[in-house]
């Protein structure tokens, strides 16, 4: 079932993709890219209903829906714990903004789609911060993963966090809220096959732990500190789905 489900997600971000040139040609740059972020939202949000309807996974999206209440720029910003994270912020969050590897951009399945949505490639550390210090004038939430890639299995809570995050922050002037994700095993993790089944149901879990503010004159290296702070003090609480060491798979 969960191959079919894979399967299924391939195409459907495959028909986007090729919607996505006449649909640009057609709208203005604005319409098109709400246009793409709505198709986006609409076939995750679906994807994910089917996931739970088969019984395949076992997650409650409340917490990040209570993130569509926030009506002034924020940066949305999880630990990366698996491929399939995106999927459930976007499912959540209609307008959302996201900054991705230029690898899912130009991938022939998901990146046309993904352009078309106005999605940042995080290529060019300068441009992606240019970029996305820009769109947070007129987006209320930009998806930022402050590891830039997903956590590696040797690392026990999380990857070193990268600069942009809080480079974006600091330059937008915009809080940012740590989303923390748990899951009950590593598939689609790093060095997971994408077709090696896991155990079902999958759990996942999201908090939503306080805003960080950039202080006056702070730097990006000191906010930075703070930001891994969070993750790793919550990340290390106990939890039935707290992360185990990376011998030791679920």
């Amino acid at each position: 079932m969960m191959a079919t489900a894979v399967v299924a997600w391939g195409i459907l971000g495959l028909a986007v993709s090729l919607l996505a040139l006449p649909i640009s040609l057609l709208f203005s740059k604005a319409k098109s890219q709400r246009i793409g972020r709505c198709l986006h939202h609409g076939i995750m949000k679906r994807f994910i209903a089917f996931l739970k309807a088969v019984g395949l996974i076992r997650v409650d999206l409340s917490p990040l829906e209570s993130l569509n209440h926030i009506d002034h720029p924020v940066i949305i910003a999880p630990n990366h714990t698996s491929l399939w994270d995106a999927i459930f912020l976007i499912a959540t969050i209609p307008h959302a903004l996201c900054v991705m590897k230029k690898s899912i951009l130009c991938n022939p399945f998901l990146g046309g789609g993904a352009r078309l949505a106005g999605y940042i490639s995080n290529q060019s550390i300068t441009g992606m911060i240019r970029a996305s210090a820009n769109a947070l004038r007129d987006t209320d939430h930009l998806v930022v993963f402050p590891e830039g890639t997903r956590t590696r299995p040797e690392s026990r809570w999380i990857n070193p966090i990268k600069g942009g995050c809080a480079l974006i922050a600091i330059r937008a002037g915009v809080p940012v809220i740590p989303v923390i994700i748990r899951s009950n095993t590593r598939f689609l993790q790093k060095g997971w096959p994408i077709w090696r089944p896991p155990a079902f149901p999958i759990r996942i879990c999201f908090e939503i732990a306080p805003p960080l503010v950039p202080v006056a004159g702070e730097s990006a290296h000191h906010f930075n500190q703070r930001l891994q702070a969070v993750y790793e003090t919550e990340l290390a609480k106990p939890h039935p789905l707290r992360r185990q060491v990376a011998s030791v798979e679920n």
